[in-house]
């Protein structure tokens, strides 16, 4: 079924703000997975079409859904990929790379018109911590913000204490840092100050596929749709409805639930978040 970094990040922001993908997919990428996303709103110009087949991921869950075992990871034609913005795409203020080799997100950042943006950041992952780690430190350095789950905080900082984890990441670049925790929420870090948002409780979780990268949408769509990344408030919003984004992911096989998922629906989890974090 569809899935992938790219498309999860798009359809969460797209409630929040018009996306514009940069993306490559094989000759059996489905017409009616397109129209999904152009049903949101996205921007499809970069997404790239070549022969052969489209990145492939599969795995399998345990029980407790808090961790995964890779069954298969066929890269196809995201093997050859060298990210090209289109010209329309190079003015945009909001700058969000996905979870890819550290040089290819620099080569995009590179691409864009430095003058117009305002806001960059990014995810990254152990495997390009623990074998490009100068690479990746090269990347973030010209970042403003990165988000990361604690288990990477860890191994990227050298540092077991998260609170010490934070300031020797933000050191490296990236002044703001969201640590991802999974069914226990998020951390966010700005300046000298820190933010605990708790995770959402479902009565079920379907499939956890894609929460990471719905949180990054919902973090990084609100933003860009907000125009308030400078303001902390806001910063603590972001992370609020990228945990909304990341449960309702939660709720369905799949990117199932963006078929029939509302603004109305999103705002009113977030008035969730609001009253049972009150005191």
């Amino acid at each position: 079924m569809l899935g992938g970094a790219c498309t999860y990040i798009a359809l969460a922001a797209s409630y929040f703000t018009k996306p514009q993908i940069v993306a490559v997919v094989g000759d059996d990428f489905a017409q009616a997975d397109y129209d999904l996303l152009a049903s949101r709103g996205i921007d499809l110009d970069g997404l790239e079409r070549v022969p052969g087949k489209t990145f492939f991921w599969s795995g399998i869950y345990s029980a407790d859904m808090n961790d995964r075992e890779t069954t298969a990871t066929d890269l196809n034609v995201f093997a050859d990929f060298k990210p090209k913005l289109p010209e329309s795409y190079k003015t945009a203020p909001y700058l969000l790379l996905g979870n890819i080799q550290p040089a290819l997100q620099k080569s995009v950042k590179d691409q864009m018109t430095a003058s117009s943006l305002k806001l960059t950041g990014g995810d990254t992952m152990n495997y390009w911590i623990s074998s490009f780690r100068d690479e990746l430190l090269t990347t973030i350095a010209g970042w403003d913000f990165l988000l990361i789950n604690d288990a990477e905080a860890r191994m990227l900082s050298g540092e077991n204490n998260l609170r010490k984890a934070a300031r020797a990441i933000q050191k490296m670049g990236p002044k703001t840092l969201v640590i991802k925790r999974g069914e226990h929420g998020a951390i966010l870090w700005h300046g000298d100050t820190h933010f605990m948002a708790p995770g959402y409780l479902l009565d079920d979780v379907f499939d956890p596929t894609g929460a990471g990268d719905c949180f990054a949408g919902g973090f990084m769509g609100y933003l860009a749709g907000s125009g308030g990344h400078e303001d902390p408030k806001a910063l603590r919003r972001a992370v609020i409805y990228g945990s909304v984004m990341g449960s309702f992911c939660c709720e369905r096989f799949g990117v199932e639930r963006f078929r029939t998922l509302t603004r109305k629906e999103i705002d009113g989890r977030f008035q969730e978040f609001q009253a049972f974090t009150s005191f």
